[in-house]
């Protein structure tokens, strides 16, 4: 029977050298493996593998079409303010949403934009 076991977001990317260290410090991934053109990068079980593609359209000039990713995760508010104080680019500050989810955004060099949602507790106080 037909099972996923995980995703890869594979992205276009000008310079890889600068996308690589926003991943890492900005937005804390780790290295998995590096290959001519390529970075392999993790946060947790979010998997990005990006290439070098230096003459192609940044995500950027794509507008609303730069979205690449949502991320359903525990915890947000403390990513959140983990990224806060790493400077990353936030684009859409966090909030809770009327279908449920509490999110945020933020976007790469490139312009990739990525949101990040937790569940809202219904059960809570």
């Amino acid at each position: 029977m037909f099972k996923v076991k995980a995703t890869q977001h594979v992205l276009a990317v000008k310079d890889i050298e600068a996308t690589e260290n926003y991943f890492l410090d900005k937005l804390g991934f780790s290295v998995r493996f590096r290959v001519d053109g390529w970075s392999f990068l993790s946060l947790g079980s979010f998997h990005v593998m990006v290439g070098h593609c230096p003459d192609e359209m940044s995500a950027g000039d794509t507008r609303e079409h730069s979205y690449f990713a949502y991320v359903n995760c525990e915890s947000i508010d403390d990513l959140y303010q983990d990224y806060q104080k790493r400077g990353a680019d936030i684009f859409q500050v966090i909030a809770d949403k009327p279908w449920g989810l509490r999110e945020f955004g933020v976007a790469t060099p490139d312009g990739h934009r990525i949101m990040f949602g937790e569940d809202i507790d219904s059960d809570g106080p």
